[in-house]
């Protein structure tokens, strides 16, 4: 018998989604007979205590008996249990110093780490994420963010939406001057940031003619690598040779900015690539852009102007463009304003988490489930026998170097 737990979530700032709902972990056990379903109690979650037992999921406080735990964010290191198997996003895989000691612990604890965020097809095409969710709130929250920074319009914010039929109904009150807006990349997050740009009635043009042209209404564009970047040695961009040799590209976003308003940052960054641009150039007068939804969240990262993460309950921060420093949210209309909340799909909580666990039911379980591991797991598995597997051996020194 394989004893799964849904386990709950205890990060900061709170997050209120699962990975499985009650009813989809009720067709699990009906599926599968040698599988029992445990869900650890909380009182934050988007799907009560009651929910899960009304379906038939045992509802405890300790879940040390189960060998799969299923969590969203990362796990506490005070709260991992020793030789389990744990899968969550661990926000380690970019070194990020902030889970380096949570990393060790794992390994020091003999766990076996499964990072949703690499559980990729044989196209290295991603089986499960929320990135449509953060997309479709992020993009929301741009709009939010303009509104509140212009007294443009008002707009609940995306948390106080039942659904996403009520946070759609909600773009009718989208009034916008004639800005351009620009939204970067082309997967799940993009598209889930066009879903509401095209729900809100925003046109759309090619970036030829939302560079030279002038419009009578807001329009937006979207853009990935092969328009914002270019080779340092002029040859052809190739998103083969992008993705293998990020270093060997420069930024090629400057017109971008000179004519941008709002900037939707939907693009997946490797460190080695470039920026979009340099927090110095913020300051130039030809720089336009006054309101960022950074959906991505790379701290310092592409959008070197996301200096920290923001959230749900305090979503953005200004800065002040002629020295660069941090101010109070909508203080001054002639600061940049940033919404770079590291949790977005939250704010829809159970709708994303609908969405989740289908592809956790569909596309995961069924490959988790078999013996031997099958690559979709094995190529997704940081962390085993208390040490970095092969794939991520490039951690070594993230994860000793403490």
């Amino acid at each position: 018998m394989t004893k799964i737990a849904i386990i709950r979530e205890e990060k900061i700032p709170i997050d209120t989604r699962s990975p499985l709902t009650p009813a989809q972990s009720r067709q699990i056990l009906d599926a599968y007979p040698s599988v029992e379903i445990f869900c650890q109690s909380s009182n934050i979650r988007c799907y009560s205590d009651k929910e899960y037992l009304s379906q038939g999921i045992p509802v405890v406080d300790d879940v040390g008996h189960c060998d799969i735990l299923l969590g969203v964010k990362e796990v506490r290191i005070e709260s991992l249990i020793p030789d389990k198997t744990y899968l969550f996003f661990s926000h380690t895989i970019k070194k990020q110093p902030y889970n380096q000691k949570l990393l060790k612990s794992i390994a020091e604890k003999n766990i076996r780490l499964i990072d949703y965020e690499c559980l990729t097809d044989d196209h290295g095409i991603r089986v499960i994420a929320f990135g449509r969710w953060a997309g479709i709130v992020g993009a929301y929250n741009a709009f939010w963010t303009y509104g509140k920074k212009y007294d443009a319009f008002s707009i609940k914010r995306a948390f106080q939406c039942r659904d996403l039929k009520e946070l759609f109904g909600e773009l009718k009150y989208v009034n916008l001057p004639p800005i351009k807006i620009l939204i970067t990349g082309n997967g799940r997050v993009s598209k889930g940031g066009l879903e509401v740009l095209d729900m809100a009635g925003i046109k759309r043009v090619d970036p030829e003619q939302y560079l030279f042209q002038q419009f009578n209404e807001p329009v937006y564009t979207q853009i990935d690598a092969d328009v914002y970047t270019k080779r340092k040695d002029g040859a052809r961009f190739s998103f083969e040779h992008f993705f293998e040799n990020p270093g060997a590209y420069k930024s090629n976003f400057k017109t971008f900015y000179k004519t941008t308003d709002v900037l939707i940052m939907a693009a997946y960054w490797d460190p080695k690539a470039p920026r979009l641009f340099e927090l110095e150039e913020t300051k130039e007068e030809a720089f336009k852009i006054k309101v960022v939804a950074d959906i991505t969240c790379d701290i310092d990262g592409a959008v070197p102007t996301t200096t920290k993460p923001t959230s749900i309950d305090d979503p953005v921060y200004d800065l002040d463009l002629e020295n660069l420093m941090e101010k109070e949210a909508f203080s001054n209309k002639r600061n940049l304003s940033v919404m770079a909340i590291d949790n977005l799909p939250n704010e829809l909580p159970r709708d994303a988490s609908r969405s989740f666990g289908e592809q956790m039911t569909a596309f995961v379980l069924p490959e988790l489930l078999k013996s031997p591991a099958r690559p979709l797991i094995k190529n997704a598995t940081i962390v085993e026998h208390g040490d970095l597997t092969g794939k991520f051996e490039y951690l070594r020194d993230y994860l000793e170097d403490l």
